[in-house]
């Protein structure tokens, strides 16, 4: 099993990215996908997740209504399209997948795989 996840950068406060995670070795419709984010000198949190059945998603109290995840399972993969973002954004964002769920949230202790992470900056 693989994750890349790309389509970081650096933005201005207010302006959006557009993360991707494609998976391989397994299939979106039978497990969950879940994105976090680790910035300097914190934890890694989950920030979204989308279900691997009916594509149901979780998103952080921080990010709910800026952040939306959505996937494609015959490309196999997964979207994160984050909005009105602001400096406390600033992370290293990681997709990852537990394989024994198809439900979320995707807590940190089950992830199996993920993805190596991509940086986002915004400056404001």
């Amino acid at each position: 099993v693989q994750l890349q996840a790309s389509g970081g950068g650096t933005v201005q406060a207010g302006g959006s990215l557009t993360l991707s995670c494609a998976a391989s070795g397994v299939s979106l419709r039978y497990v969950a996908i879940g994105w976090f984010r680790q910035a300097p000198g914190r934890e890694r949190e989950g920030v979204s997740c989308i279900s691997a059945s009916d594509g149901t998603t979780y998103y952080a109290d921080s990010v709910k209504g800026r952040f939306t995840i959505s996937k494609d399972n015959r490309k196999n993969t997964v979207d994160l399209q984050v909005n009105s973002m602001k400096p406390e954004d600033t992370a290293v964002y990681y997709c990852a997948a537990d394989l024994d769920s198809m439900a979320c949230p995707i807590h940190f202790s089950g992830v199996d795989y993920w993805g190596k992470g991509t940086q986002v900056t915004v400056s404001s």
